[in-house]
């Protein structure tokens, strides 16, 4: 892994597993590019998944509910602008939360009601087959992808599951910039905008042996650099991909790749990373996930 001396992931433990023989390929799903598949008064929906995770994206103007029967697991609500409002429901409790906010929504029955105008993520588990299937990329996925091991939950929150809202305009670290948050079922990575192209020089190759990086553009335009291992099989090489996305998109980037992406728009852009499930290396740095106190790391990590 590449990173500067002054960002503390360079002091990340560095990876020991053996370099895999068979790599799966990237994905990328540009919204813009698609029809919602979901399309009401109030907003419009895409959605696009990775191996163990769905992203549903929407594009809200007005007043829109989103409605969980029996939800196996915990799931995520990002509320992405600041002139958004929510008022999330389950059969025990009632939360408001305004603004820039990350809210875990715990299983069972709930509605997420939002009301604004601005950009919702869900983040639910390929466990919720119904809203799996909606997937853009659906097809990718219909046998396993190499190198991720089956999705495992972290342990429940202390006190119980209930409803949980965090602030997204809380300062983040100070290098690496990140405002980790994370659940018993993914790891948020909320940065914020920048603005302008990345520095060149200042690009950030790593790679990850055994889980895949989602990456959300929300605003601007990104190049994703991903670099695949040649093993001794040359049939299983793979050509380097400079893919280059807008928002909104979804691009998920698979193990042991070498990879980082690289703002290239000339105004604003912004993109967070999701991790399904949450990250053991960043979970173990010291301060660095903001909520650790709610939900406890397996035993042993």
């Amino acid at each position: 892994m590449a990173y500067d001396a002054s960002d503390l992931r360079s002091t990340l433990p560095a990876a020991t597993t053996a370099v895999p023989e068979r790599f799966s390929g990237s994905e990328h799903v540009r919204f813009r590019d698609l029809a919602p598949v979901e399309k009401t008064e109030g907003a419009a929906t895409w959605y696009a998944r990775g191996q163990n995770f769905v992203v549903g994206y929407s594009e809200v103007d007005g007043t829109v509910s989103f409605a969980r029967t029996g939800q196996p697991d915990e799931y995520v609500v990002l509320l992405a602008d600041d002139a958004l409002t929510a008022q999330v429901r389950t059969p025990g409790e009632q939360v408001a939360a305004a603004g820039r906010t990350m809210l875990v929504v715990p299983p069972g029955d709930s509605t997420v009601t939002v009301t604004g105008q601005g950009r919702v993520l869900r983040l639910l588990t390929t466990r919720s087959a119904d809203v799996a299937s909606l997937a853009a990329n659906a097809g990718s996925y219909t046998e396993p992808h190499e190198n991720i091991p089956p999705f495992q939950p972290w342990p429940e929150p202390v006190g119980g599951y209930r409803v949980r809202a965090y602030d997204l305009t809380v300062t983040p670290l100070s290098n690496p910039p990140f405002r980790l948050y994370r659940c018993t079922t993914f790891m948020v990575n909320f940065i914020d905008p920048k603005q302008g192209p990345r520095d060149p020089a200042k690009l950030s190759p790593h790679k990850h042996d055994d889980f895949e990086q989602c990456s959300i553009v929300l605003a601007g335009q990104y190049v994703h650099h991903i670099r695949w291992p040649w093993t001794t099989n040359r049939a299983n090489w793979r050509e380097d991909e400079h893919e280059v996305t807008e928002a909104p998109s979804v691009t998920v980037i698979p193990p042991p790749s070498l990879h980082t992406s690289e703002a290239i728009g000339a105004g604003e852009n912004h993109l967070i990373d999701v991790f399904c499930p949450p990250r053991f290396d960043f979970s173990a740095m010291e301060g660095w996930v903001f909520n650790a106190a709610d939900y406890p790391a397996p035993p042993g990590r």
